[in-house]
């Protein structure tokens, strides 16, 4: 019997009546001989509203207690899935994480999954024709819930297609990926297919598509993911294996990340025991720095970095902390600026795109901060007043 692993996001499940629609769907499926594993989301903003009621008691939760509490959105959803499919004549089964056997190492907040019991799933299919798991969450070694951070569902939806080798269907409020966002580029193009790699890129890069580490375990264990839009015949994208074709461009697509801060270290000397200690702090609390750039001169040591600006809470105690061992340090968060950046396989074999870039920057007068480059990508750091802007340029200059 063919089995399946379809993930819907928040905005596919925001609603009672979307669940309903979604529950049809799915017998009509199970009708036609499959069986299915169903990753959700929490309903709309549940997340969200949660993590703001928290907000409102403290500034400085525990991470456990918290973890606890934000897996109950998805809970919702999976029992309300499960209700209705029963109710129709589905036979249904909801499992959270813990119950799925989703076994996680790592920060209880940012966990990473570490094994899947695939022998559950078998056993369970006996008697249920689907199978609804709450996407984001797991367990650890002490058996306390965790969460896989954001965009966790869909490490969820890959990692169980991974376990049990067969696709993953990932659907959301967009018909597939494009090459840029269309609300910033309303002629962006929409891609049949995408590598595994350049969506890596783009997703590390901002595109907001899919969370970065459900596209590396499908590369890993070649999953394939379609990423199309809920109950919708619009054809969406497959991301898989790299595809041989005869002419390739060297821009597929461009991201823009809004949710980026800068931060500047300044200390009066060079200090290796600075350096190690602020890197090994950033490596505790599991925090991924981006762009590098040190400076050495007589005026001392000059550190700049960008980094999510989910992380800005944990960032200021680890300065905090580094500040009561080196008080003449000085650090600087910013939030004014933005990263855009161009992604293509082609890149590979073609020169003059990073003049291209340039040049377009020079003549629209975007000054940019910080470049960084890999070999199918190449990122830059601007104001944030110019990223729609430098974002338009670049799609226009590369046709996408």
């Amino acid at each position: 019997m063919n089995r399946s692993v379809l993930k819907f996001g928040g905005t596919s499940v925001s609603s009672l009546e979307k669940i309903k629609d979604i529950a049809n769907y799915l017998k009509g499926r199970v009708e036609q001989g499959e069986q299915l594993i169903i990753v959700v989301s929490a309903m709309g903003k549940t997340t969200d509203d949660l993590m703001a009621s928290v907000n409102s008691i403290t500034t400085s939760p525990n991470d456990q207690d918290l973890a606890l509490l934000l897996t109950t959105g998805e809970q919702q959803t999976i029992s309300y899935l499960s209700i209705i499919l029963n109710d129709i004549g589905v036979k249904s089964k909801p499992l959270t994480g813990y119950q799925a056997g989703i076994e996680t190492v790592g920060h209880h907040l940012k966990s990473k999954i570490s094994k899947i019991n695939s022998t559950l799933f078998d056993q369970l299919f006996e008697t249920y024709n689907v199978l609804i798991v709450a996407g984001f969450q797991g367990f650890n070694t002490d058996n306390e819930i965790t969460t896989l951070g954001r965009g966790g569902s869909d490490t969820t939806a890959v990692a169980l297609a991974a376990a049990h080798e067969c696709p993953c269907e990932i659907y959301t409020d967009v018909t597939g990926v494009y090459s840029t966002d269309p609300r910033i580029y309303p002629e962006a193009k929409m891609l049949d297919e995408v590598s595994y790699e350049e969506m890596m890129e783009m997703s590390a890069l901002g595109s907001g598509v899919l969370v970065t580490r459900s596209v590396e375990i499908a590369m890993n264990y070649n999953i394939p993911i379609y990423l199309g839009k809920t109950l919708s015949d619009v054809k969406g994208t497959w991301v898989m294996a790299k595809t041989e074709m005869l002419e390739k461009k060297a821009v597929t697509g461009v991201a823009l990340d809004k949710d980026m801060i800068h931060v500047t270290l300044n200390y009066p000397n060079y200090d290796t025991g600075l350096l190690d200690q602020a890197f090994l702090n950033l490596e505790q609390e599991e925090i991924n720095v981006d762009m590098i750039s040190q400076i050495t001169n007589n005026e001392g040591l000059q550190l700049s970095f960008t980094m999510k600006d989910t992380e800005e809470h944990q960032l200021q105690k680890i300065f905090l902390r580094l500040k009561e061992n080196y008080p003449d340090l000085y650090f600087k968060i910013e939030n004014q600026f933005v990263k855009v950046s161009v992604i293509g396989s082609g890149m590979r074999d073609m020169t003059g795109v990073a003049s291209n870039v340039f040049r377009t920057f020079i003549k629209a007068d975007i000054p940019f901060h910080q470049v960084t480059t890999s070999e199918i990508s190449i990122s830059y750091v601007v104001d944030a007043h110019n990223g729609k802007k430098a974002a338009h340029l670049l799609c226009e200059r590369f046709e996408l």
